[in-house]
């Protein structure tokens, strides 16, 4: 106990100096990392920037929120929403129900990736280049369902956001990301859970940033995944091979193989790429120097075609390796963009490259411009087709479950498989009375034509009442999913066989040792690629310059000078890998 005298003023000058001052690095460690507190994305850059007292405020604020609703919420609350959903269900399409049933799944998360990057070339020097050949080439192929107009449906929580819609089929939340605030608590039925009750034998995730980033460390424990390889599993990082989101994606992918060849097939595995991150860096290394940059006042912008088709030459390395390996027949792979790469605010200085009035630009503009990308490339088929029917990210995952032929009418998800008939074409955006359909676009307080982008102004009684029943619908999908998500309504809910998730079945620290023990014990019935492989190892089968640039030491002389092709693999050339 102090027993000084106690002296007003001073105590006055210290507090106030001490509040200035917190303030003071408060303003500076948003500077830094802007909306550190609302998105919260890192406890540990929390941490740093503002000390442990103040974190230790902070989060217990996150965990009162957390727990109020959740403590409010009881097992009658899943009436309504049992109701809804089974009102709602949208049974699958014959034709594709099953089509790739059995075979692995494997996602690759596509960082900041806008749909209009699909066919787009770069005007530069009186050239033309394709920003992203490879994927347009996907997105065109018969083999693979391309989907033209599907929305993100993010907000704060962004690439947490879209993970959580396609991982859980329910949203995010309207202020902060659900990830960070319920993800490591909340009892969910999420994608790799529901697989590996549908005869899976392992899910995993590869990303090349800290593992507790958006609290993925705890919340993909309660997702159901066996293993989370992040950057503790992959080349040391440094300022040639990474940034500060991570490692740079041609290396993630190569150092991934490592890993991806020893889960026990099926599986279901997701890449999170990051090199194609604002703010879209050019410094990358390797066959990817000289892409030209655009040229508008916005370096942002500039800079966002060439990280693009970086990324798209790091996927085409990808494939070239799974067909190399024979993962690739045996495989469904999922492309998607997370969210959008270039904020409205940029939008108006964008116009120009995408033929649009900068003058003119309007909130119908912005509102398409969160399209992104979804295609789904199932190996040997032959009905695939460009797929115009308006969705969000939230329908992906019932999408998902149809085509490997689980049926979702009993799952806790709100959204609709997109090839079903009964499909409602009702995007809902996160922000309430935002939405998008065929007919009608609602947008930061305006409504337009979808079709012509003409806003309304003043829209006669049919359209009032169309618009209002648009509106209902939309609020109602993100009421549905709020009560799911922040009421932890999962822990009530037995309307299915699936179970519940038990986070301690999950230690993500030893994962390589886990993967040989599994082989062992198997011996014979061992299903990975290593052991159909008859214990060879298929890195040497992912050849990517920039890798090859990076670690010449990996690869013998005559190996390291061939860079002549984008991830290629030569079929006459043998290359080895030092053990």
């Amino acid at each position: 106990m102090d027993t000084r005298p106690f002296y007003f003023r001073a105590s006055v000058a210290i507090s106030s100096l001490s509040a200035m001052l917190f303030s003071a690095n408060l303003f500076l460690a948003e500077i830094d990392r802007p909306e550190l507190l609302t998105r919260g994305f890192s406890n540990y850059y929390v941490v740093r920037a503002l000390g442990l007292p103040a974190f230790l405020g902070y989060s217990a604020n996150q965990t009162y929120n957390a727990n109020k609703e959740r403590a409010k919420a009881s097992e009658a609350d899943l009436q309504p929403v049992e109701d809804y959903l089974q009102a709602r269900y949208a049974k699958p399409d014959s034709e594709y129900y099953g089509i790739a049933k059995g075979r692995n799944v494997i996602y690759l998360h596509l960082e900041s990736f806008q749909q209009f990057l699909i066919d787009y070339k770069l005007q530069s020097d009186g050239k033309e280049y394709e920003v992203t050949p490879f994927i347009n080439s996907l997105y065109h192929s018969d083999s693979t369902l391309s989907f033209s107009n599907i929305f993100n449906q993010v907000k704060a929580g962004k690439t947490s956001d879209a993970e959580t819609l396609l991982e859980t089929g329910l949203f995010g939340l309207n202020q902060g990301s659900f990830m960070v605030n319920y993800g490591g608590s909340n009892t969910q039925q999420a994608a790799p859970f529901i697989l590996s009750k549908n005869g899976y034998n392992s899910s995993a995730v590869f990303h090349g940033n800290t593992g507790t980033f958006w609290n993925r460390n705890t919340a993909y424990k309660q997702w159901g995944y066996n293993y989370f390889f992040d950057a503790s599993y992959f080349t040391e990082q440094n300022d040639s091979n990474s940034f500060q989101y991570g490692l740079n994606d041609k290396i993630m992918f190569k150092d991934s193989i490592q890993y991806l060849e020893h889960l026990q097939q099926p599986f279901y595995a997701k890449y999170i790429t990051v090199s194609n991150h604002y703010p879209y860096t050019t410094s990358l290394i390797g066959d990817e120097i000289g892409f030209p940059l655009a040229t508008t006042p916005d370096e942002t912008i500039n800079g966002y075609f060439a990280t693009a088709n970086y990324l798209d030459s790091a996927i085409k390395s990808f494939f070239d390796y799974l067909k190399e390996s024979g993962l690739y027949e045996n495989s469904i792979i999922v492309l998607y963009g997370d969210h959008y790469g270039i904020s409205n605010s940029r939008n108006p200085a964008l116009a120009p490259l995408i033929n649009k009035n900068s003058e003119t630009w309007s909130s119908f503009d912005n509102a398409m411009l969160q399209r992104i990308p979804y295609m789904v490339v199932i190996p040997g088929m032959t009905k695939g087709k460009i797929v115009d029917t308006y969705g969000g990210q939230v329908d992906i995952l019932p999408t998902l479950e149809h085509l490997l032929g689980i049926d979702n009418k009993n799952f806790l998800q709100v959204g609709q498989d997109l090839l079903s008939p009964d499909h409602k074409q009702i995007v809902s955006f996160r922000s309430s009375n935002n939405f998008v359909t065929p007919t009608y676009t609602a947008y930061s307080g305006r409504t337009y034509y979808t079709q012509t982008g003409e806003e309304i102004t003043n829209p006669d009684e049919n359209t009032q009442k169309a618009l209002e029943e648009i509106r209902n619908t939309a609020n109602l999908q993100l009421k549905i999913s709020d009560s799911i998500q922040t009421g932890d309504l999962g822990r009530f809910y037995k309307g299915n066989d699936l179970g519940k998730v038990n986070p301690d079945d999950y230690n993500y620290n030893n994962s390589m040792e886990t993967l040989l023990e599994q082989e062992q014990e198997k011996g014979t019935n061992s299903t990975s690629l290593y052991s159909q492989r008859n214990g060879q190892s298929s890195i040497d089968l992912y050849n990517s310059p920039t890798y090859r640039a990076l670690h010449p030491e990996q690869f013998n002389t005559s190996s390291s000078d061939d860079t002549s092709d984008s991830g290629s693999t030569d079929a006459n050339t043998t290359t080895t890998t030092k053990e």
